[in-house]
């Protein structure tokens, strides 16, 4: 199932789509803000990683996302 998503109105969770769960259906809801378990150094190499990969791509060395999401299939 994919995710759902609710906001808080007057103090009750209303749904923003419409949903086919069946009727009495029990949801046990998390509030997913609580962010990332990156200490200081990770979270260094995950932007200085992001930058490279930006600058790949300004540069041009880009790769289509199918070829992409091929290959990850093909190692799974």
């Amino acid at each position: 199932m994919s995710h759902l998503r609710a906001r808080v109105h007057n103090g009750r969770l209303v749904m923003d789509e419409p949903t086919d769960l069946p009727e009495g259906t029990v949801l046990e809801l998390v509030a997913d803000d609580d962010g990332d378990d990156l200490d200081d150094a990770e979270r260094m190499a995950l932007h200085a990683a992001i930058e490279r990969a930006m600058d790949a791509a300004r540069a041009g060395r880009v790769r289509p996302a199918e070829d992409v999401l091929a290959d990850l299939h093909a190692d799974g």
